[in-house]
């Protein structure tokens, strides 16, 4: 991984010869417990390699959690953060400086903003085989239900739908990035919370956009605000709602307007069904279930919750962050 450390040095370089400003930095026992100085103005220092759709769910609530804690400004340095992402931060005020050089640096009379310079994408991070399909399906499925771990292989594999081979692959890489610790009688699945937040990455970057089947509008609008009167249960196929659709059946916290639907069947029959129209600025997607539902008639139709918690963390969206920390508050305690 690109070291911390040269992260802050490549950006403060690249911003002097831009800007001239000299940035030193105060404290350095640790690259996340680091403070700069610009212009006589202390920041507190968050260190990141990349920020893009798939992990600005998670980074935002990190975010929020350091700037809690914080009497003085919060700057983001990272290698390299995506354009949209950009944006958004600067909506939100955040200080930012990427290793190219944009930046956006805003409090009291200290103003800076940079964009426009061009910075080489880093190859995404969770390419380990523990992080793409087959992983991303069985480690859903040990976070859900820990003593999985105990499993067999073959178990596991026909748990998750992967191959044995598959199976071992994934088990020794987690337990070689210390997710599970192996004793003479037993596995043990650790640091869980770390995982789930690189489940929850590699999730949104490399499995669900394989999953979209379509991308649809409700033909009728009485339907965008009656939704939870739409017959699910009545489809032949299995569909469940996901995301803000699901967060709002589970916790009566949130008025979705955008909608998820997991489905073992296809789209046309969802669409026909709940008088759906494809359009591809559609406020509602359908993707394809990728575990066994054990129960077809379970309760109130909704995915698991660790499925809602990532959908939730992956839109990037404020209000659904706040309310994802409730799935992870109630539903996902065993995880935290």
């Amino acid at each position: 991984m690109y070291k911390e450390k040269q992260i802050l040095f490549d950006a403060f370089n690249q911003l002097k010869q831009l800007t001239g400003e000299q940035i030193i930095l105060v404290e350095n026992s640790a690259a996340n417990d680091s403070k700069i100085k610009i212009k006589n103005v202390e920041f507190i220092v968050e260190v990141r390699n990349e920020i893009r759709a798939s992990n600005k769910g998670i980074f935002l609530s990190k975010l929020h959690e350091i700037k809690s804690a914080s009497k003085i400004p919060v700057i983001v340095i990272a290698k390299y953060i995506a354009g949209d992402v950009a944006d958004e931060l600067r909506k939100k005020a955040v200080n930012y400086i990427d290793i190219a050089g944009n930046s956006y640096i805003s409090h009291g009379e200290l103003f800076i903003f940079i964009s426009g310079q061009k910075t080489k994408r880093i190859a995404k991070t969770n390419q380990s085989r523990a992080f793409q399909e087959a992983g991303i399906k069985l480690i859903f499925h040990l976070l859900r239900n820990p003593e999985s771990i105990q499993f067999s292989y073959r178990e596991l594999a026909e748990t998750a739908d992967i191959s044995v081979g598959s199976v071992s692959n994934v088990m020794n890489e987690l337990e070689e990035l210390n997710f599970i610790l192996k004793t003479k009688t037993k596995r043990i699945l650790k640091n869980m919370p770390d995982l789930l937040n690189r489940w929850i990455i590699a999730y949104n970057d490399v499995l669900r956009p394989r999953l979209i089947k379509n991308r649809m509008r409700f033909a009728e609008i009485d339907n965008y605000y009656n939704w939870d009167t739409l017959p699910v249960q009545d489809v032949e196929d299995i569909n469940l709602w996901g995301g803000e659709p699901a967060v709002a059946v589970l916790t009566g916290q949130l008025q979705p307007e955008k909608f998820t639907i997991y489905t073992n069947g296809n789209w046309q029959n969802i669409a026909a069904e709940f008088k759906m129209i494809p359009d591809e600025n559609g406020q509602i997607e359908i993707l394809q279930m990728f575990w066994n539902e054990e129960d077809k008639y379970r309760e109130n139709y909704i995915t698991p919750a660790l499925l809602i918690y990532a959908d939730l963390m992956g839109s990037g969206d404020d209000r659904n962050i706040e309310t994802a920390k409730l799935i992870l508050e109630n539903e996902l305690q065993h995880i935290k």
